[in-house]
This record gives C-alpha cells, sequence and structure tokens, in this order.
C-alpha cells in the first residue's frame, strides 16, 4: 500500500491541474482530464436514492465520445438545487468553448467540442452553495496549463488534486500485451470516508489506450466493480456522489474490440480488476482514522450474496471495528454479526478464522484456540477474518478498516 507505482505517459490523455480556492489554502482543487482526439467511456454511479447535481449531468450525457472530464473538491454539488446543475451548463458552457478553440489552434482537423461531450465529478461538503464562478474564473489557468506528454510527478498531482478528508494519493497501472500491442491502464482514486459503494465519497478513474466500444467498456466495468469498489466498505455509508469511469483513447491501435466475449480481452480483463482492486484498497488502507486494514473472506456459501451478506455484516459493524482497533480478539462480536446477516446457515459446519489461527470449528470453540497468540496477531496492521459455512461453494471479500477515536475526531470536527 506504501508504495506507488511509476505512471508514465498515456497516449491520448492531457492532464491539468490548478487552484480555485475552494479551501483558502491554495492547493490544487480542480483537475482537467482532456482526450484531445475524444475517449470512448463508461461510467457507473451510485445508488444513492439522493444524487449530486453533477451524476445528473452525467447520466443525460448519451454521446459515445468524451473530451473531458473535470473534478471539483471541496464541494459535492449535491441538495444545491437548480443552481447547482446550472453553474455546471456554464462551466460546460466555458470549457466547450476554450477547448474548441485550442483545437482550432493545434489540430490538423479540429473538432468542435461540446457541452455535451464534456463531464463532471464533485466531492466534498454536500449542501453547500456551489462555487460556480470561483471554478469558472479558473478555467482558463486550467486550459493554459494542459499537460499533452505525461510523467509520474504529473499523474501524482492529479490524485493529489481530487483529495479530501485523505491523507494519501491513490494511484495503480497494469500493463498487458493484446496481439504485438502493449496496452497501458492507469488509474487514480479517492475516498476515506462515508465509504460503502453501491454502484464514498469515492471517485475513481481509470484510462487505457486501448481501442474498445463504449458498450465493451460498459460491461466490463459493471463486472469488475462487484469485485472491487462494490466490495470496500469504511463506514457503512453510501455516498450522494459515488463515480467510477473508465475513458479509452484508442491510441495504441489495435483492432477495435466490439465484443466482451472476444478472446483478446482476458488478459486485458484481468489487468482492468487488478487496477480497480489497487484504487479500492488503497481506499480503505486510508479511511479517516484508520490503524488496520481488515479482510473479511466468507466462503463455501449457498450463494453469492449470502457470502456478500455475511462479509458486509462483520464489515461494518462497530462492535467488530472497535474491538479491532483495541487488538481484542472477541470472536464474539463475528458471531453476533454473522448471525444478524439473515442467511440461513447450519451452525455445527461453521467455522472462523483470525488469520491462520482457527477459533471456531464445526459450530465451536476450536480445541486449538489460544486467546494470548490470537490477541498478538490482532496487533498486526493487517487483519484476516475467514469465516466458513460449508454449505456450498460460492465466496465473497469484503475489505474494510477499524474504527478509531481518530475517526469520531475527524467526523465530529469536518466542517469546522
Amino acid at each position: 500500500m506504501g508504495n506507488f507505482q511509476d505512471l508514465d505517459h498515456l497516449d491520448g490523455v492531457s492532464i491539468s491541474t490548478t487552484t480555485a480556492n475552494l479551501y483558502g489554502n491554495h492547493r490544487d482543487d480542480l483537475v482537467l482530464f482532456y482526450f484531445r482526439k475524444g475517449a470512448t467511456y463508461a461510467s457507473v454511479y451510485t445508488q444513492s436514492k439522493l444524487i449530486s447535481e453533477n451524476i445528473k449531468w452525467n447520466l443525460n450525457i448519451k454521446t459515445k465520445k468524451i473530451n473531458a472530464l473535470l473534478v471539483n473538491t471541496r464541494n459535492a454539488n449535491a441538495f444545491t438545487g437548480k443552481n447547482g446543475f446550472k453553474g455546471l451548463k456554464l462551466l460546460a458552457d466555458d470549457l466547450s468553448n476554450m477547448l474548441t478553440e485550442k483545437q482550432k489552434e493545434e489540430e490538423e482537423k479540429p473538432e468542435k467540442i461540446k457541452p455535451a461531450d464534456i463531464l463532471f465529478a464533485c466531492t466534498g461538503t454536500i449542501g453547500e452553495t456551489f462555487p460556480t464562478e470561483k471554478i469558472k474564473s479558473s478555467i482558463p489557468d486550467l486550459i493554459k496549463k494542459i499537460k499533452y506528454t505525461q510523467n509520474k510527478y504529473i499523474w501524482m498531482k492529479a490524485a493529489m488534486g481530487i483529495l479530501t478528508t485523505d491523507l494519501k494519493p491513490k494511484i495503480a497501472m497494469e500493463e498487458c500485451k493484446i496481439g504485438n500491442k502493449l496496452i497501458k491502464i492507469y488509474g487514480i482514486a479517492k475516498g476515506s470516508g462515508m465509504i460503502y459503494p453501491s454502484l464514498a465519497t469515492t471517485l475513481g478513474f481509470v484510462f487505457t489506450d486501448l481501442s474498445i466500444s463504449s458498450s465493451v467498456l460498459k460491461q466490463l466495468l459493471k463486472k469488475n466493480i462487484k469485485t472491487t469498489f462494490n466490495a470496500i466498505s469504511c463506514d457503512g455509508d453510501t455516498s450522494t456522489n459515488d463515480m467510477v469511469s473508465i475513458f479509452a483513447t484508442g491510441e495504441a491501435n489495435n483492432s477495435q474490440i466490439n465484443n466482451v466475449k472476444d478472446s483478446k480481452l482476458e488478459k486485458f480483463n484481468n489487468c482492468l480488476h487488478t487496477v480497480l482492486l489497487n484504487l479500492a484498497k488503497r481506499v480503505v488502507a486510508d479511511g479517516e482514522g484508520a490503524s488496520k486494514f481488515i479482510t473479511v473472506s466468507t466462503i463455501n456459501c449457498k450463494t453469492e450474496e449470502d457470502a456478500k451478506k455475511i462479509s458486509f455484516s462483520i464489515a461494518n459493524s462497530p462492535l467488530v471495528k472497535t474491538a479491532i482497533a483495541g487488538q481484542d480478539p472477541n470472536w464474539g462480536r463475528i458471531i453476533m454479526a454473522i448471525g444478524k446477516a439473515n442467511v440461513n446457515l447450519i451452525p455445527n459446519k461453521l467455522s472462523i478464522k483470525f488469520g491462520s489461527f482457527n477459533i471456531v470449528e464445526k459450530g465451536q470453540l476450536s480445541n486449538s484456540y489460544n486467546e494470548i497468540e490470537v490477541a498478538e496477531y490482532m496487533k498486526d496492521e493487517k487483519i484476516d477474518i475467514t469465516v466458513d459455512l460449508n454449505v456450498g461453494k460460492k465466496n465473497f471479500t469484503a475489505y474494510t478498516m477499524d474504527l478509531t477515536r481518530k475517526y469520531i475526531e475527524i467526523n465530529s470536527n469536518y466542517r469546522s
């Protein structure tokens, strides 16, 4: 988790960061991703019934290619009503006009970029007036600072520019070959609190130079999101702004992929899953006040849904999370969380492990259980919990963090 991979140049993606002084300390708080030749794309969004204005904007976009993504921090643009949506339209008008002028200046065959060719991502406080004018006045600087050649420093600036309460930037990369073409997959994300995606304030953006249709990208993203961003929880709260998107520039010049069953996709699909899981785990590891990274695996269930219910019942339990924060091997709280998950099980088949230590075997305390040894294990920064129902073959793994005094301190002072 502490290592940052060496993301470099990815053809077709241009990045710019600047400050709109949204935090009052002149940190980068605006990030622009510009696709000068367009990019096919796919997105998944929060399943909250109250969604931000930028999610509403994005859901109205019907084009199959996107030219820009603008990300702002500090303000979620949620519960801001007509003025919040109107602000995005004003920003889209300005961005489209300025990027069209840039096309005329720099491209042999310039294209007109329309407001509907632009996506928005917003993150920050819910219910505060959207700072349209501050962002609007910063757009010329964003356009001026567009970098056509990327390196690790620029990717890191982008990852830093989208953070809110996060302590660390989150970046990941993988490469694979399709035929003789090297394909790059780069990703950045943010999220630290309000994390329980149902697709926290979680944003994830993945970029590739693969030539692939939007419809296939959508299928790949929906498939891989289930066991990555939809397998994490910091505090059990789903944001109004959750958004994970993938953009494909086509600059690798592979033969276009239009079918999700294309055999050439297997390596790419595996690499995409690795990038998404890497980013999702980094969100959990950087959860607000976290001192432990917790993996909860529920195995040998009748259905994957049963396994998911139990994993998240444990991962979202304040009693489990506080016990782990206190390094207490209180396995009774795991029993409690399993029992409340509303899953049919056979008690005398149930087994539980902390790391490699057997806690419960066949429905009763293991003869090998040694609380002193397990208490020593609970001091580790990474804690693995395995629940085995022994009634089927379906599994699910969730990732979470502990609940510490620091979490309460951060959130009681969030707007101070």
